[in-house]
């Protein structure tokens, strides 16, 4: 599926770069992942997703396919593995950064593929889903854009990154109660279909 979102930080586009190339400092922003590695070209690290009581965590990689400075356009290839699980996730995304009245618009592209359980809630709610982390994403980023560098003697904090990555991505609290259950609704539905072809088929036989 391709998804398109659009978010707007009050610096100039310069800092904005810089600042979407530092992985360690806006990692909190990224709801559900934990960073272990990052070498300037490749991100290692996990996703944990939550849908209802059932927890899914995604294990991978992150690379930067393109950095171009000057047209301030990066490319992401990002891959990864359910831990428990035979689900998958890829996604090409293309990010495109242009000044806009004194800050920064920061236009993302991204072509997602994904297997497992996630995968059920179809393309609508996945963009809605989006959608709402997109806006937590930029709210946050743009909080971390405006506060305060830390002195150079003084080392960064690091117990707030941890205490976040700890928690999953809870697609339900996300997603909110009415497309919950449109997506339930939708569950049920598939399992109808499902429970009615084995009837059927028993009906059949037993006919035969």
């Amino acid at each position: 599926m391709e998804l398109h979102h659009e978010f707007t930080v009050p610096v100039p586009v310069e800092e904005a770069w810089r600042a979407l190339l530092d992985i360690e400092r806006i990692a909190p922003c990224m709801p559900g992942a934990s960073v272990e590695d990052y070498d300037g070209k490749t991100v290692t690290g996990s996703v944990k997703v939550k849908v209802g009581p059932i927890t899914v965590t995604y294990k991978g990689t992150a690379v930067f396919e393109e950095q171009d400075e000057t047209a301030h356009r990066m490319v992401l290839i990002a891959s990864g593995r359910e831990t428990r699980g035979q689900g998958t996730a890829r996604a090409t995304v293309t990010g495109t950064l242009t000044s806009r009245d004194g800050g920064t618009a920061v236009s993302v592209r991204t072509d997602l593929t994904v297997t497992g359980r996630p995968a059920q809630f179809g393309r609508g709610v996945m963009a809605e889903v989006g959608d709402r982390l997109i806006g937590q994403f930029a709210g946050c980023l743009a909080e971390k854009l405006v506060e305060r560098e830390p002195p150079a003697q003084e080392p960064r904090p690091t117990e707030d990154t941890q205490a976040v990555d700890d928690e999953p991505l809870d697609l339900l609290r996300v997603i909110g109660v009415p497309i919950a259950k449109r997506a339930a609704v939708s569950l049920a539905a598939t399992g109808a279909v499902v429970l009615a072809a084995v009837r059927i088929r028993r009906w059949r036989r037993r006919r035969v």
